[in-house]
């Protein structure tokens, strides 16, 4: 018998490291995960959505200018497919045409034209539903001062500190100025001659209705 070519010797495959082996039993995630991949694009060859409302004015375009040369771009814009094959932005307008022709990190979602415009009118204002925490946000401001040429996100950092700061104080003040209402009541007490006399005129009354109490002084 001749030996196999090593060619023709079967190829083992091995699971990543750190990774699991996959069990055809595992159970599918509670909800439907819509990325498709992470994939890097020039950010000349996306297109913008039509229907985007989020306006960007000069403030905030010089704040993130400055984040991302501080930082670098550290989130995906988010994109689909649309009809015509091109990948058509949801998320991260601002980003793109900040990056002019550069290749920028793009989640593709497999989502259809309603629902991505589900996602273009509830993204930001989902995020900006968050409270704020005004003591965690001025320590974190201290511990890690924003780049220079943020300063209009500074300036909305900290409106939003004083902001929260006011409605804690306004808070306060009204608990503080807040009258306790005590009802009005009515009360009759009778002098009894004996325990005897006290009993029946008890049972008698509240016969009538009325709400009575015994005493012994």
């Amino acid at each position: 018998m001749m030996p196999r070519k090593k060619s023709d010797q079967p190829a083992a495959v091995s699971e990543p490291r750190g990774s699991s082996p996959r069990s055809s039993s595992q159970e599918p995630p509670p909800f439907r995960d819509r990325v498709k991949e992470l994939r890097r694009v020039k950010a000349s060859e996306l297109r913008r959505h039509p229907e985007n409302w989020r306006l960007h004015n000069d403030g905030q375009r010089s704040a993130l200018a400055a984040m991302i040369e501080d930082v670098g771009f550290a989130t995906a814009a988010l994109a689909f497919e649309n009809a015509d094959g091109e990948l058509q932005l949801i998320d991260g307008h601002l980003r793109t045409d900040l990056a002019a022709d550069a290749e920028i990190p793009v989640l593709i979602l497999d989502v259809n034209e309603n629902e991505a415009r589900s996602l273009l009118v509830s993204l930001d204002p989902l995020a900006a539903m968050a409270g704020a925490d005004a003591e965690q946000l001025a320590a974190l401001l201290d511990a890690q001062p924003l780049p220079i040429g943020a300063d209009d996100l500074l300036a909305t950092l900290q409106q939003i500190a004083q902001n929260v700061a006011e409605t804690l104080d306004e808070a306060a003040e009204e608990a503080n100025d807040k009258e306790v209402a005590i009802p009005e009541t009515f009360q009759v007490v009778a002098a009894c001659d004996d325990e005897t006399s006290q009993r029946e005129l008890y049972e008698r009354l509240t016969a009538e209705g009325y709400a009575c109490k015994l005493l012994t002084t």
